[in-house]
């Protein structure tokens, strides 16, 4: 979680990116991947959801008792006795109907042991077997169609050990360890992986599938690149996951770029290629404390992202660049013990979004948006003569290409163990989107949209 009003480590921290990027292939200088479908990426990233608990109510009381004494007692001065429990279902649809209606897709976590509360494998105290079960087929069967399901760790609160299955006993100074803190300092990749898995593993056995996980606070700070090598592993080895991911950053500064990273790329000339996917958010959680016990204005809230004559705010500022407009808040805010100030906020900056860009952006899910930059990133293009050759480690859809060429080029696609050749669809719209299959002139050759397949594809140019 990020640590708004101080009441946590910082979540999020400035950091090179890419730390390690590894290989990448040859690509033709006459050649640029585009965005995909030539559309703005947009996601919303929601940290601090599981099923039922409402982890402002639980976690104050436990990172009160770690940090009062270094952080100072004032900043934990919220009175979190009073706040509900429990997120309830009911609020899960409303978020998730208006979303659907909208287009939105995004990250929704899923703590597998939310605030050490109870095992969302096993049992809830405070809550029926019953009750446990449906809300886990909500989050399974209505929003995982149009939302990437994470682990934000075990608990989010303290460290478990993984043989006994009870958290850490205290340090020695008399702390705790917690996962936002630095409990990962001087750990290998192969620890932080058989945590991230064990987290993993927790979603698998109630048959909620991740491609990526989230880091709660400054889980991994101290061991970064240990962090991606063991997360990448951890989804490989649970999951076996093609194109693995994770949300750790926000670049929320004006001079920040919001390109997803592909990290630690290895064996990129391979049917099974080694790398992870750093997707950053553009925004800090500007609704508010992240426990949702102080929400903003909503003229505040809504205007910095996007104004009412849509020219300012972050999301503004990051789509008119091209590049991913993930933002970003906790589910206890997003809820904000029922008073749906936030929600309101959150409705009024989507319809704001849509309203201004239209078919210029596309929501996409963050498994969406790492598949895509790991093409972008790691298919090699070889441009000869009326020739241009794509050997891809991944496929993916809506791979958007403009190839500069002279004349009036048209593309083909070499397809099939004949290779047949498949004609392509010229647009009749000179700017905008194109569906997969199209294609159109532009200034200095053509701009096409297609199906990349894993391997090797031709387009011919006549």
């Amino acid at each position: 979680m990020a640590g708004i009003g101080g009441l946590v480590l910082p979540r999020f921290a400035a950091a090179p990116y890419p730390i390690v990027p590894g290989e990448r292939p040859k690509q033709a200088r006459s050649v640029s991947v585009l965005n995909p479908y030539g559309q703005v990426p947009v996601s919303f990233i929601i940290d601090d959801s599981t099923t039922l608990v409402n982890m402002g109510h639980f976690c104050l009381p436990q990172f009160a008792e770690a940090w009062s004494s270094t952080k100072g007692p004032e900043r934990f001065n919220v009175p979190w006795q009073t706040w509900p429990k429990e997120i309830p279902d009911s609020f899960v649809r409303e978020f998730g109907e208006f979303c659907r209606e909208q287009g939105v897709k995004g990250k929704y976590s899923i703590v597998p042991y939310p605030a050490c509360v109870g095992w969302i494998d096993r049992v809830l105290p405070g809550w029926s077997r019953s009750e446990l079960r449906d809300s886990l087929k909500l989050v399974r069967d209505f929003m995982m169609p149009d939302w990437d399901i994470h682990p934000e760790m075990i608990s989010h609160t303290r460290v478990i050990d993984l043989k006994t299955g009870r958290p850490l006993p205290q340090k020695t100074d008399g702390g705790y360890w917690m996962e936002n803190g630095g409990w990962c300092e001087g750990k290998s990749a192969d620890e932080i992986g058989d945590y991230i898995a064990y987290a993993l593993q927790i979603l698998k056995n109630v048959d909620l599938p991740c491609e990526g996980f989230t880091t709660p606070g400054g889980f991994g700070s101290p061991a970064m690149e240990n962090l991606e090598i063991g997360g990448m592993q951890a989804l490989r080895s649970v999951f076996k996951v093609e194109v693995p991911h994770y949300f750790k950053y926000v670049a929320s500064g004006s001079d920040e770029s919001t390109l997803p990273q592909v990290e630690f790329a290895s064996g990129i000339d391979t049917d099974s290629p080694d790398f992870i996917v750093n997707i950053p958010s553009c925004t800090g959680d500007w609704f508010g404390d992240w426990h949702g016990g102080n929400p903003g204005p909503m003229d505040e809230v809504v205007d910095r992202h996007i104004t009412a004559d849509f020219q300012q705010g972050r999301m503004v500022e990051v789509i008119r660049k091209g590049e991913p407009a993930c933002f970003l808040t906790h589910w206890p805010n997003m809820y904000a013990n029922g008073a749906g100030q936030n929600f309101k906020s959150f409705q009024a900056i989507v319809k704001r979004i849509n309203a201004a860009y239209g078919d210029r952006i596309r929501w996409m899910k963050l498994s969406e948006i790492a598949r895509y930059w790991a093409a972008k990133e790691l298919t090699a293009i070889e441009h000869v003569g009326n020739s241009v050759t794509l050997n891809a480690p991944v496929g993916t859809t809506g791979f958007m290409l403009k190839i500069d060429t002279p004349g009036n080029a048209m593309p083909r696609i070499v397809a099939g163990p004949a290779n047949t050749l498949d004609q392509m669809k010229e647009a009749k719209q000179t700017r905008g989107p194109l569906s997969s299959g199209e294609w159109r002139h532009s200034k200095t050759g053509i701009e096409l949209c297609i199906e990349l397949r894993k391997g090797k594809s031709v387009l011919q140019l006549s």
